[in-house]
């Protein structure tokens, strides 16, 4: 994973210092990170995903796929609007 996140960083042209203030964490915790030194809690794996609009399962090398899966719409009954 550290790869990934590492690499997406790059990619993207920032430092640790920008991404970590993105992420409201300390530029070491997220160095740790990078350095697999740390788990990275599920929360900031959710925001890492939506931040460079891939899966958590790409950031995981779950998949190769870099592109997120489709969201799902919630689908709406006419009962729960009443019509």
């Amino acid at each position: 994973m550290k790869t990934r996140i590492k690499n997406l960083r790059e990619d993207n042209d920032l430092t640790q210092k920008q991404l970590s203030k993105i992420l409201n964490i300390s530029q070491v915790a997220y160095s740790y990170y990078e350095l697999n030194k740390r788990n990275i809690p599920l929360e900031l794996l959710s925001i890492l995903a939506d931040f460079y609009d891939t899966s958590i399962d790409y950031l995981l090398y779950r998949t190769d796929e870099v592109v997120p899966y489709p969201k799902k719409i919630a689908h709406i009954s006419k009962q729960a609007i009443n019509i």
